[in-house]
């Protein structure tokens, strides 16, 4: 990025992420890029913020400690229909991937991202095509994503995931609780 875009004001962001210094972290980068950066530790604090904001940006993290960063893309929506929003997570899955794109988000990144390509996810032409993978998921990954796609599809009930994978509950839990496999 060149010093004239770094200069450039961006506009308003709502970074929403429940570690604090990843958070903070962050926060002071994205401003530093040219955005106006308000931080929030939780859902209900960006909830709260979303409508006095209207953000044209927003980072999101995909598990918050009170909720689900997924369930913040639609109401931004509502707030306002061309704000570009970015899920990150540390629990990274394909379900969840296709579950934040239908409901708008731009982009889906794992944790920890880099500031460079969140910048570039949130400023990226529409309708540009991501690089392919560089390396092809592993057998333990296509499994873990399968699981998640059924956990998704069940409305994250582990009971009725658990059914459906004809797997005791408690394996799943576990499973869930991990992150995703290399």
């Amino acid at each position: 990025m060149t010093e004239a875009e770094i200069a450039e004001r961006h506009g308003s962001l709502l970074l929403a992420d429940d570690d604090n210094a990843f958070r903070q972290r962050l926060a002071l980068t994205l401003g530093r890029r040219g955005f106006d950066v308000t931080a929030a530790a939780s859902l209900a604090e960006a909830r709260a913020l979303i409508p006095q904001l209207r953000p044209d940006y927003a980072v999101l993290d995909l598990r918050l400690g009170d909720g689900n960063g997924l369930d913040l893309v639609a109401e931004l929506r509502q707030a306002r229909d061309d704000t570009r929003v970015v899920i990150l997570t540390g629990y990274g899955n394909l379900a969840t991937a296709v579950a934040a794109v239908k409901e708008g988000a731009i982009d889906y990144l794992a944790k920890p991202a880099d500031p460079e390509d969140i910048v570039n996810a949130l400023l990226a032409p529409g309708g540009e095509k991501p690089e392919p993978p560089a390396e092809p998921m592993s057998a333990d990954r296509v499994r873990w994503e399968h699981i998640q796609r059924v956990y998704e599809l069940c409305d994250r009930n582990v009971s009725e995931t658990a059914r459906r994978l004809k797997m005791h509950r408690r394996t799943l839990q576990r499973i869930l609780a991990k992150r995703s496999p290399r």
